[in-house]
């Protein structure tokens, strides 16, 4: 029989598990509650339990597991340690090594949720077909996460791939959720959209459907309206796309992917999005018509199991 791995995806509610055979078909997949009490000390052993209790419903035994991966919302070093990941409540742990110890010494490997998604992207999913990508996740944050020769690039200080992060605003006042002002995240994820017209509506006097929406207003409100042919969304929805040509461009003059792989829910907008994202970009990339495409995510919430799953194989 061929043997099996597994990807596990740690969020803050609950964990993702799938089980795979190690051409990527997925065969199972399920999910634990994510238990952050006591400094979430029981999120491992509730994973290793799980996975032990699957396995044998699927007459499977530790033997038949070639290793399992885990994504976690953290830095994650080389060496496999997390110093915090503040949505579990972990600090000074090294959960590879935990879980691996968990399931009778079999083979794990771990690294930053966004990365990892990545990983699964590359893999199964968006940039499937490509050895290097890049992916940018478009949610309540920005994430991000950088592969080069199939392996995750987590750098030396685990902060590759932050890309929410990349200074893009020099005028911005209020801070982002790290600390710093004028973050790719304050004006591209589904909150900094939502923010960015309120701004807009508040600075003019310019007719919108937007205003019915007043304060409840949402990035898919923006994106639908931008669609409709609403102005003031279009505006709004240009300055996103000129602020992540901006960091894309910055992104392939670095390590120059062969493909940009855009997920989260406001990449929901598909093309529609990657079109305005793509006019910015270009003209930020005029050295050369030789660079990485601009696609869309295909693997959705599944993309944290695929990508732990795919570590294992690396």
């Amino acid at each position: 029989m061929a043997k099996k791995c597994i990807g596990v995806d740690v969020g803050g509610t609950t964990v993702k598990i799938g089980l795979f055979e190690i051409t990527g078909d997925l065969l199972k997949k399920w999910e634990v509650p994510t238990r952050t009490e006591e400094h979430g000390k029981y999120i491992l052993n509730d994973v290793a339990a799980s996975i032990l209790e699957v396995l044998k419903q699927e007459n499977l035994s530790l033997d038949d597991i070639e290793g399992a991966g885990i994504g976690v919302p953290g830095p994650v070093k080389r060496d496999g340690y997390v110093e915090v990941c503040v949505n579990l409540g972990w600090r000074d742990r090294y959960p590879a090594k935990e879980l691996s110890q968990l399931l009778s010494g079999v083979p794990v490997q771990c690294g930053n949720d966004a990365n990892v998604a990545a990983l699964g992207e590359m893999w199964k999913g968006g940039g499937e077909g490509y050895t290097d990508i890049v992916m940018v996740t478009l949610g309540t944050g920005v994430g991000g996460g950088v592969i080069l020769d199939e392996k995750i690039l987590p750098g030396k200080h685990g902060l590759g791939g932050e890309i929410g992060h990349i200074h893009v605003r020099d005028e911005e006042t209020e801070n982002c959720n790290c600390g710093a002002k004028g973050c790719l995240e304050q004006v591209a994820s589904a909150t900094g959209i939502a923010r960015e017209a309120k701004r807009k509506m508040a600075a003019s006097d310019k007719d919108s459907m937007l205003r019915k929406t007043g304060e409840q207003i949402t990035a898919k409100d923006v994106l639908d309206a931008a669609k409709a042919g609403d102005a003031l969304a279009l505006e709004v929805m240009d300055t996103v796309g000129h602020y992540l040509g901006i960091v894309l461009a910055q992104l392939a003059l670095t390590v120059d992917p062969d493909i940009f792989v855009i997920g989260g829910g406001v990449s929901k907008a598909g093309l529609f999005l990657i079109d305005i994202i793509e006019k910015h970009y270009k003209q930020y990339v005029a050295i050369s018509e030789d660079h990485a495409i601009i696609g869309l995510a295909k693997l959705g919430n599944d993309a944290g199991i695929y990508g732990a799953a795919r570590m294992v194989l690396n």
